[in-house]
Formats: C-alpha cells, structure tokens, sequence
C-alpha cells in the first residue's frame, strides 16, 4: 500500500525529542583523588554530592560509595567512587577514545599543558596512568593539539583550532 501524500506530510510534521548532552559519568578508584584533580587542573567547582543510592544505581554500580558532580561552564562530569575495580579498562574493551576541549588561543595550550606538568610533579595526587602529555602538534590546517590522561586514566585533547576553521 503506498502512502498518500497527506500521510507523508504528517508523518514529516511529527517532532522527535531532540536530546541534549548531559554529562560525563567518570568511574573512579578513588574519588578524593579525582575531585581534587579536576578542581586543580580544570578549574572544575563541585556541584553536589551524593552518598546514598536507589537499588537500580547499586546494582549497576556494585560497590559505589559516591557520587560527586564537577562543573566547568557547560561541561559535568559526574565522578563515581567504586574502590577495589580495576583502573585501566582492558586493552580489547569499546571506550570512548578521548573527551576534547577547546582554549581560545594557541598559547593557553602551552600553560595548560605546563600546568598538568606541575600538577604531577606535586605528587598529590595518584595517576592510573604514568605517562606525559604529548608535546603540542600542529596540522597541516593550523590546528593545534596535545593528549593527556586525568587521574583515572581516562584520556583527553586538549586543542586549539584558528578562526576560520570549524
């Protein structure tokens, strides 16, 4: 049966809810440590916290003792304390690849990538992941980027893209 153009045109006027991003669920060994790298290397401010969790949340996340929210500007990223779990997701697991944040010029690269130095070398705080940022490269385009690992090992660029460029 073909549909008639009335049918098509209604079936085109219905609006589908169109999400919005939310947040970043971080799953972390030690939640402290976590809360503490993202306010000093991010400038991340802590939202809220929780310590008590529905039966649908302990279930999904055995062993959680906490939940804390950090915000920066529009990004949060909700850190899950889970000691005892395994830092680093297997080599064969499907992950996201890395989160990516923008600075406004190309010298704040610099400084943010100096400061994730600092931060380190302070030893406040416990890496899963013992590896330096990347030096800063620069594309054909003028893009210009560098990758690091947070506390958790989870892994992020840091870029800084010319006016002009999307």
């Amino acid at each position: 049966m073909r549909e008639t153009s009335s049918a098509v045109t209604m079936a085109a006027q219905v609006r589908f809810p169109r999400p919005r991003f939310h947040h970043v669920g971080v799953q972390t060994t030690d939640l402290e440590n976590s809360v503490r790298w993202y306010e000093d290397f991010l400038g991340c401010r802590q939202a809220w916290s929780l310590d008590q969790f529905s039966e649908l949340t302990r279930s999904r996340l055995p062993g959680i003792h906490g939940l804390t929210e950090m915000v920066l500007g529009d990004v949060r990223f909700h850190l899950f304390g889970r000691p005892g779990r395994k830092s680093e997701p297997a080599e064969s697991a499907v992950q996201f690849q890395h989160f990516c944040f923008s600075v406004s010029a190309a010298d704040e690269l610099v400084r943010l990538r100096q400061h994730w130095i600092e931060l380190y070398g302070s030893d406040r705080y416990t890496f899963a992941i013992d590896e330096q940022p990347t030096d800063i490269v620069i594309d054909d385009d003028g893009v210009q980027s560098f990758y690091t690992y947070d506390v958790n090992g989870l892994e992020f660029e840091f870029t800084f893209v010319p006016d002009g460029l999307s």
